[in-house]
């Protein structure tokens, strides 16, 4: 996901562990997308780091999007904005970004809500593995 405006927002906290994952994904956010955040899991394909990033975007985990972001693409810094709430993903399709590819796509519908009014981000964004591990390259110009 693209950068937006400006403002912090805290890193997750341990208590919202045991709420449903901001991904969509039945799990927990403490088995879900928690362990990828919390470095005890990697993202097994493309799709998984999506739905990984959405919800560090979700719970405001900056680090993470940052570690998760390809080195020739990434910021040097990633300001977050706290008046934004992310509160849905939609997977719209998926190419390659299997276990056995080195790259691939994923499409989705980011829902969220902003100073008293709904919108959406959709992006077609492009990932690459680097040093054996998905990253986040870019989004695909429309």
């Amino acid at each position: 996901m693209s950068q937006r405006s400006p403002r912090t927002r805290p890193t997750p906290q341990p208590a919202d562990a045991d709420a449903p994952c901001p991904c969509g994904r039945p799990e927990p956010y403490r088995d879900c997308c928690g362990r990828l955040h919390g470095g005890t899991a990697s993202a097994a394909t493309a799709e998984q780091l999506m739905r990984s990033r959405y919800s560090a975007f979700a719970v405001g985990d900056r680090a993470y999007l940052l570690r998760s972001w390809h080195p020739r693409t990434r910021p040097a810094v990633l300001d977050l904005d706290a008046r934004t709430r992310w509160v849905r993903l939609d997977i719209l399709s998926t190419t390659g970004g299997t276990p056995f590819h080195n790259e691939g796509t994923v499409a989705f519908r980011a829902l969220y809500r902003e100073n008293g009014g709904e919108g959406e981000l959709v992006e077609n964004s492009r990932f690459l593995r680097h040093d054996g591990a998905w990253v986040y390259l870019d989004a695909l110009p429309e």
